[in-house]
């Protein structure tokens, strides 16, 4: 009997950044869910200035991160896929997406990287997936954007 070219995992977190590459991720995140009728968490973190107590209620009182969440499940929903939405805060962004996927016992954790490029044209990915990559307990799958035209 052939092998199943599909990955395959039980339960995978997706991190939603509110970016360009939620809508990419999410869709594909469904279409590799389907076969093994895997869970899908999409988590977005809004991160917490140290100047303010953790407990603040920043994000339940923010339009601009439901909307995130609501345009992850309706992307998933058009996927014809469930996907269960997650709004967290914390300090780090890295860090939170790591203990929900513990928590979860999630075996993978799908990030998108927008392509990006700093003041003086060097590549960037930032801190977050990194410290992702470093301490994940989990597979995790970095999905990057594709390259604009005018960098091709």
């Amino acid at each position: 009997m052939a092998e199943s070219t599909t990955p395959q995992f039980r339960r995978a977190v997706v991190a939603l950044s509110g970016g360009r590459t939620d809508r990419p991720i999410v869709a594909l995140a469904a279409e590799m869910a389907k076969p093994g009728k895997a869970e899908l968490i999409g988590v977005h973190v809004v991160e917490i200035d140290w100047t303010q107590p953790l407990d603040a209620d920043v994000a339940g009182r923010s339009e601009s991160a439901q909307r995130v969440l609501d345009i992850a499940e309706a992307t998933a929903e058009s996927a014809r896929y469930r996907l269960e939405c997650v709004l967290l805060q914390a300090r780090e962004v890295g860090a939170a997406i790591v203990d929900e996927a513990v928590e979860r016992e999630a075996d993978l954790i799908i990030l998108g990287l927008p392509f990006q490029r700093r003041f003086g044209g060097d590549f960037t990915i930032g801190r977050t997936i990194p410290y992702i990559l470093k301490n994940a307990p989990c597979a995790v799958w970095v999905v990057r954007e594709a390259m604009p035209e005018e960098h091709v």
